[in-house]
């Protein structure tokens, strides 16, 4: 199984609970740029590795993840 991650920047405050939920590392906060609100958004590291488990978008307190799955031949 193979995921692709969609994050709503605008809605998210940067809680990094995502972050920390994610096994395989591939999300973190944006360094320096921040979303009209002011937060540190989320963004990915590592987008070729996510294999779509859905851990990110199940913590985010504000649903600003979507992830997609897709079968990998």
């Amino acid at each position: 199984m193979k995921g692709a991650i969609v994050v709503n920047t605008e809605r998210c405050k940067g809680c990094r609970l995502c972050v920390v939920a994610c096994p395989l590392g591939i999300l973190e906060l944006a360094d320096k740029m921040v979303n009209r609100r002011g937060y540190r958004y989320v963004e990915q590291v590592k987008p070729d590795a996510c294999t779509g488990c859905t851990s990110c978008a199940i913590v985010c307190p504000d649903a600003c993840i979507t992830v997609y799955r897709k079968k990998v031949d």
